[in-house]
């Protein structure tokens, strides 16, 4: 009999933001298939002899393309009682655990979401930044920025956030590499240019930085920061003066 597949969000990095039901599930685990940004101190909660196979990917670079992760998944599946598909964040924003649970489900294997906080939300948070406030935003929104630029493989997917709602703030993940053309098409749909925006790189980690500025001054600003990083667009942004409380001095 096949054992199931648990496709589980590990949070934004932080080992205490891990869920009660992911740490079971890791402590349970016969194989973990994890990806680059779990946390080391994560995976050292599983169990003494669990299989551990590294399936992480950045951009431009893919240690294992996501069609043979599919296999390992099924193929772990036949062998193992408790597989983990350990994800960043949450495994369903923009983490592909759809993609992985359709297959398996062509595949007649169990599976299961074990959701995580999701990055998009606890990164701003630990940044000061709320990413809802009464009286100053009605609305957030989540993109992925990975299509606007991806220096190593050479391709420009280009990136439309279309029309952003008044007050609206807007996160974008995994847009870094390609800030400068983010910047531009928010300001060819109407953003405004001393619209409040920050990138906050390692969030949730004692490595964390923050850089805020304004649309217009964002990618000169931004110069010094690296992946993984989330841009946060809008006039929460400007709350983070008074918000700030993750002090990693």
């Amino acid at each position: 009999m096949a054992g199931k597949v648990y496709l589980t969000g590990a949070g934004p990095g932080e080992p205490d933001l891990l869920t009660v039901k992911a740490r079971r599930t890791i402590r349970n685990a016969d194989v973990i298939l994890y990806d680059r940004l779990i946390n080391e101190d994560i995976l050292m909660q599983a169990k003494h002899g669990v299989k551990l196979i590294y399936v992480g990917k950045e951009d431009g670079r893919h240690t294992i393309p996501q069609d043979e992760i599919n296999q390992l998944l099924y193929e772990n599946a036949l062998v193992y009682k408790s597989v983990v598909r350990l994800k960043g964040g949450d495994p369903l924003v923009f983490g592909r655990g759809g993609e992985e649970a359709l297959f398996l489900s062509e595949k007649g294997i169990a599976f299961e979401f074990i959701p995580g906080i999701t990055s998009a939300i606890a990164v701003p948070a630990y940044a000061g930044i709320p990413v809802t406030q009464r009286g100053v935003n009605t609305s957030f929104r989540v993109m992925t920025g990975h299509q606007a630029s991806c220096p190593k493989c050479g391709k420009d997917h280009g990136f439309d956030p279309g029309i952003l709602r008044e007050n609206e703030t807007l996160d974008i993940l995994m847009g870094l590499h390609g800030i400068d053309k983010i910047v531009d098409s928010l300001i060819k749909n109407g953003v405004a240019i001393d619209t409040p925006c920050a990138v906050i790189e390692n969030g949730t980690m004692l490595t964390q930085k923050c850089v805020v500025s304004t649309i217009k001054d964002i990618v000169e600003a931004s110069k010094t920061m690296n992946s993984p990083a989330i841009i946060v667009v809008g006039e929460t942004v400007s709350l983070r003066a008074q918000m700030e409380w993750f002090n990693v001095d």
